[in-house]
């Protein structure tokens, strides 16, 4: 474990209390929880290897570190961000996202899984279980940012009534996929 990886011996007070705050979302298979530090060696290969294709990678393991400090950090700056999906033996798959990332014109619905979690339907029942907090936070204006070529996750959002509407502003090879809650698929 790298340095920057390992939880402060002090401090564990002010995680407790920050961990309380954030919800826990149960679904039939998931537990959607706030991340923890020592997730992140499961999780760094989503964003270091060619995994990491369709969001900008492979990226360097800085870059990674803090695209994944970015994403934690949305609940203290937002009061939304990243959850770890879990199975319920709290095995790491990925992670959901309600984010509002730089030069993205709306927050965005987003998953993250690991190559041994894909094709299972974790991600589109973990955004389902993600959907009426995005709600509550901001109506129908939130969307999901698909690259093109990613028909895994097309699927996810068009499973969650979601529409492609046009292209990300940032990059014409990014796809805008809509939510409305007259759209959503049970």
């Amino acid at each position: 474990m790298r340095p920057w990886e390992k939880a402060p011996s002090g401090g564990a007070s002010q995680v407790t209390a920050l961990t309380a705050t954030v919800p826990v979302i149960e679904t039939a298979r998931l537990v959607l929880r706030l991340p923890r530090i020592t997730d992140w060696a499961v999780l760094e290969p989503i964003f270091t290897t060619e995994r990491a294709v369709h969001i900008g990678g492979p990226m360097s393991a800085e870059d990674a570190w803090l695209d994944f400090n970015q994403l934690v950090a949305g609940w203290v700056l937002r009061g939304h961000g990243a959850f770890t999906i879990c199975d319920k033996q709290d095995k790491v798959l990925g992670l959901v996202l309600l984010g509002h990332e730089f030069g993205d014109p709306d927050p965005e619905l987003g998953w993250l899984l690991t190559e041994e979690a894909e094709g299972q339907g974790y991600a589109t029942e973990a955004a389902r279980a993600l959907l009426p907090l995005c709600r509550e936070i901001y109506g129908d204006q939130f969307v999901s940012y698909i690259a093109d070529g990613n028909d895994a996750s097309v699927r996810v959002a068009q499973k969650l009534g979601a529409t492609e509407t046009g292209t990300h502003p940032m990059g014409t090879h990014v796809a805008v996929y809509c939510y409305s809650q007259e759209g959503d698929a049970g």
